[in-house]
């Protein structure tokens, strides 16, 4: 999947990249967002809903999901944010600039996003289809896990690797309801 230039719209989303606390040698409980010296806003438009940040093993990124299933990377000032995947192969008109609410189904809500350092793999937990893995390359993400003996994910969020051994954590934020 080639990078394809996210399109400027009336909606904006600043993420705010910090620098740690402890090269800043700033205190959590004493120091505002206000009161930072270093950080830089990354303007996103044209996207609704980025939930998680992750950044590739060569420092690349960051990357974030979107309310409409993609995942998308920025490169820097120059290029600003590109498709890098999507959870779904069937990706019709309505999955780009429907009406996400309708179409999480169809499209994917990537939420939780982790990257494996030693495959360069992509770990996302996706409300709709559940853990998928990526590529370093992007594209097309493959189903890992919807189900767990037996019993469907109803609303996949939060996810974690394990940077020594591989593992992938993640939570299931309901039993009962689906997310839409």
């Amino acid at each position: 999947m080639g990078t394809k230039p996210i399109n400027n719209n009336a909606t904006f989303f600043f993420l705010v990249v910090l620098l740690s606390y402890a090269s800043l040698g700033l205190s959590l409980q004493q120091t505002t967002i206000d009161d930072l010296q270093y950080y830089k806003r990354l303007l996103l438009t044209a996207v609704v809903g980025p939930e998680s940040l992750a950044f590739d093993r060569d420092g690349g990124g960051p990357y974030t999901g979107a309310s409409d299933g993609r995942i998308i990377k920025w490169h820097g000032m120059d290029r600003g944010w590109a498709d890098f995947a999507v959870p779904s192969w069937n990706r019709d008109q309505e999955c780009n600039g429907g009406h996400y609410l309708l179409t999480e189904k169809i499209c994917g809500r990537p939420l939780g996003l982790q990257f494996y350092g030693a495959t360069g793999e992509l770990f996302v937990a996706d409300s709709t289809f559940g853990l998928l893995r990526i590529d370093r390359e992007g594209g097309l993400a493959t189903i890992i896990a919807n189900e767990a003996e037996g019993v469907p994910f109803h609303f996949t969020n939060g996810l974690d690797v394990d940077q020594e051994n591989g593992m992938v954590y993640f939570t299931d934020s309901s039993t009962t309801f689906f997310r839409r």
